[in-house]
C-alpha cells in the first residue's frame, strides 16, 4: 500500500539529484577559473626573452658528448655554477672551478670572456611582448643569474624598466630549481603559488615550479611565450 508513496520519493531524489548535478556542471568552470585566477605573470629572460649562445658553446668545449637538456640539468645542478649565480663566488673562482668540473679546455680568461657575451640580446618582440600583459597583473621575472649578465641585460638591453618586480638568483641568494625561490617569490608577491603564470624555457625549472603550485609552461624564445600568454587568457591574439 506504501509503495506508491515510496516511488514519489525516490523519483524527487533523483530530480533533485539531477537538478543539483546540472547546476554544479553550470558554475563549475566558473569556479575553476576563480581558483585558478591569473594574477602574476612570471618571465624567465635567457632563452625566453634573451637569446643565449652558451649551449652551443659550451657542447662545442665539451666535444658534444651531453645533449643540450643534459647540459642544463648538470648546469642547475652544479655547484660552482650555483655559488657564482647565487653571489657567493667571484668570477674568477666561478671561471677556475668550472673549467675543472666540466673539463673544458680553455683557460680562466677565455671562458669569463665567452661567459660574458652569453646574453646576445633580446629576442626580436621581446619588449613589446612584455608590454601587451595587462597593468591589472604584476609583471615580474625570476631569472638565474649573475653579476657578468645582470648588468648588460638590465642596461643594455633596456630591461631595468621593463617588469614591476625583478627576482634574480644573485642577489636573493637562492636559485631555480630550488622550491625556496618560489616560495620566496609568492611570499614578495603575497600571492597564492596558483596565482602565477611561471614561463620559462627549462624543464627542471618547470617541473619544480608545478610541484609547488604554479602554473609553469615550457617556452622557447618570444613566439612560444606569446602563445602561452594567449591561451592563457592574460593577452588577446
Amino acid at each position: 500500500m506504501e509503495q506508491p508513496c515510496c516511488d514519489g520519493l525516490i523519483r524527487q531524489l533523483l530530480f533533485n539529484g539531477l537538478k543539483y548535478f546540472a547546476l554544479y556542471q553550470f558554475y563549475r568552470p566558473k569556479l575553476m577559473s576563480r581558483k585558478h585566477q591569473i594574477r602574476v605573470v612570471l618571465f624567465d629572460l635567457g632563452g625566453v626573452l634573451v637569446e643565449l649562445s652558451g649551449v652551443p658553446t659550451m657542447l662545442a668545449w665539451m666535444s658534444n658528448r651531453v645533449s643540450s637538456e643534459e647540459l642544463w640539468k648538470m648546469w642547475l645542478t652544479s655547484p660552482v655554477v650555483r655559488a657564482f649565480e647565487t653571489g657567493r663566488a667571484t668570477p674568477e673562482w666561478f671561471a677556475d672551478q668550472l673549467i675543472v668540473e666540466m673539463g673544458l679546455p680553455v683557460g680562466t680568461p677565455q671562458l669569463l670572456d665567452e661567459f660574458a657575451r652569453w646574453p646576445r640580446g633580446l629576442f626580436p618582440g621581446a619588449l613589446d611582448l612584455i608590454g601587451r600583459v595587462p597593468q591589472r597583473y604584476t609583471r615580474a621575472t625570476l631569472s638565474n643569474s649573475n653579476a657578468l649578465h645582470w648588468p648588460r641585460m638590465m642596461e643594455e638591453m633596456q630591461l631595468a624598466e621593463a617588469f614591476d618586480l625583478y627576482f634574480a638568483s644573485h642577489l636573493m641568494g637562492k636559485i631555480k630549481p630550488d622550491e625556496e625561490v618560489f616560495q620566496h617569490v609568492t611570499d614578495t608577491l603575497n600571492c597564492a603559488a596558483d596565482e602565477v603564470l611561471f614561463l620559462d624555457d627549462s624543464k627542471l625549472n618547470v617541473e619544480a615550479a608545478q610541484a609547488v603550485g604554479m602554473n609553469a609552461v615550457q617556452v622557447k624564445g618570444v613566439t612560444a611565450a606569446e602563445q602561452a600568454l594567449i591561451e592563457a587568457g592574460v593577452i588577446e591574439n
